[in-house]
């Protein structure tokens, strides 16, 4: 194997796609979304998950890690169609990220250049960078790691269970099971 393989690849993925979740951890902590708290702490665990079963050649924790990220994939898609007010979905009054009124993002309240107008009614103006935008992009992010990480787990996957040279010790006693015949003499 060379230095630029296939699992070198996907570890060098998995550390960006955790530090980025683990910003995105910090962030939601902040704002209070409890909900996006919870599903980035399932996320951590599966990177690390994914992380050692290609550090290991272990294939099943590479496909738990897979497995996951179909609902990653699906969570984030569904974050950047609520921030969008797709189909009805308003991220303002949705309590499937918020479990409280007072809980929002961060970047809301403190993005860059936000002052607040009024302060009975939280409303900020002169923001350079849109909250909308950010939790899109970092949505966005999310799935693009995610999926060019998937399809390169699959492949290493693949090679990991064509590489597998375990032994079946129950059916060890058939003949068709060895690839040399023992010589009788």
């Amino acid at each position: 194997m060379g230095f630029c393989s296939r699992r070198h690849l996907f570890l060098t993925l998995c550390i960006f796609q955790l530090l980025t979740v683990v910003q995105r951890q910090v962030f939601d902590f902040l704002g209070f979304l409890w909900v996006p708290i919870l599903v980035n702490f399932f996320q951590i665990i599966l990177i690390i998950f994914g992380f050692f079963g290609a550090y290991q050649y272990r294939p099943k924790y590479v496909i738990a890690y897979l497995l996951w990220h179909l609902f990653w994939i699906g969570w984030n898609i569904f974050l950047i169609c609520l921030y969008l007010n797709v189909s009805g979905l308003d991220h303002e009054t949705n309590k499937v990220i918020k479990l409280d009124q007072t809980s929002g993002s961060w970047w809301k309240k403190h993005g860059p250049g936000c002052k607040v107008v009024n302060v009975e009614e939280p409303e900020y103006e002169g923001c350079l960078i849109d909250y909308i935008h950010v939790e899109i992009f970092q949505s966005g992010l999310q799935v693009v790691l995610a999926v060019i990480n998937s399809i390169i787990g699959i492949c290493l996957n693949r090679t990991f269970l064509e590489e597998d040279d375990t032994f079946n010790f129950e059916k060890a006693d058939r003949p068709d099971n060895f690839l040399l015949h023992p010589i009788v003499t």
